[in-house]
């Protein structure tokens, strides 16, 4: 067996354990599941593309199977379960429209965005534009101007918006959102909660629409389910299930960090990738 029909462990192990907090943090975990192995020098572009392919599905399936678990487990804490069912009552409206537009961009166009906007100068292009506008958004006051009971439909349109431009690779879904419900009033806290609410859905039905691509191409002859695979999928639930706990601050499951510094970060990765392009252009010159 090739080096491109076969994904290493240690690299599926340190993949899976990166995706959960990338996913949840405003940073594009799809740019770091390419980047990482692109920086340290791994074959992972070189392995056969529905491998890769069904990996990253694998990946995708272990957050969406982790954000459930923590889902189950805020249900049976009476009083955020109670905040919870009062303010999807109030909200569904909000989530169903931001959920519309990505779920039909990424019906449609996301094979296509991969396959064109996956290589690392758009990814760093996309780290970059997208740090710097999420650091001008969250420059006005952090107590903003809108609150989430004024929410809108233009609102969950616009929200909807951001995470459907989350599908190019380094943009990330949680960031584009920050940055929409930030430019829009709301404040620092109530856009982490609109990232969490509008995000949820959006994560699942890409994991379960990708796990059934991963199935049917199985079943259809392609890469099996893997080892690889399945430690990729089963890091990246632990790693997200970490990352849920961690980020929820007090007993409310508020946060309320700044912006600058996830827009800093992915300025130095971005600033890392032009850098090892040049080198590699000054070489092949």
């Amino acid at each position: 067996m090739g080096s491109r029909d076969r994904l290493s462990l240690r690299h599926a192990l340190a993949l899976g354990l990166a995706h959960g907090p990338s996913e949840l943090l405003p940073v594009s975990s799809s740019a770091h599941t390419i980047l990482i192995p692109w920086l340290a020098g791994w074959p992972y572009a070189e392995l056969d593309p529905e491998l890769r392919k069904s990996f990253e599905v694998a990946l995708h399936a272990g957050t969406a199977a982790a954000l459930l678990t923590d889902l189950r487990s805020i249900e049976h804490r009476p009083r955020l379960a109670t905040v919870a069912r009062a303010a999807g009552t109030r909200q569904a409206l909000l989530v169903a429209l931001s959920f519309i537009p990505p779920a039909v961009a990424g019906y449609t166009f996301e094979q296509f965005l991969q396959r064109r906007l996956s290589g690392p100068p758009t990814i760093a292009a996309g780290l970059l534009l997208g740090g710097a506008a999420m650091a001008l958004a969250d420059a006005r006051p952090q107590a903003g101007t809108h609150t989430l009971e004024q929410a809108s439909v233009l609102d969950g349109l616009a929200l909807g918006v951001a995470q459907a431009c989350a599908l190019v690779p380094g943009v990330s879904r949680s960031g584009a959102v920050l940055t929409a419900a930030r430019a829009r009033g709301f404040s620092r806290a109530d856009s982490y909660t609109l990232a969490r609410r509008t995000g949820l859905p959006v994560i699942l039905g890409a994991g379960v629409l990708k796990t059934g691509r991963l199935l049917q191409r199985t079943a259809s002859g392609g890469p099996p389910i893997s080892g690889a695979l399945a430690l990729g999928a089963g890091t990246a639930f632990l790693s997200t299930l970490a990352a849920t706990r961690l980020l929820r601050r007090d007993s409310r499951g508020e946060q309320t960090a700044p912006l600058l510094p996830y827009a800093l970060y992915r300025g130095l990765l971005s600033a890392l990738v032009v850098n090892r392009l040049r080198r590699a252009h000054n070489r092949s010159a």
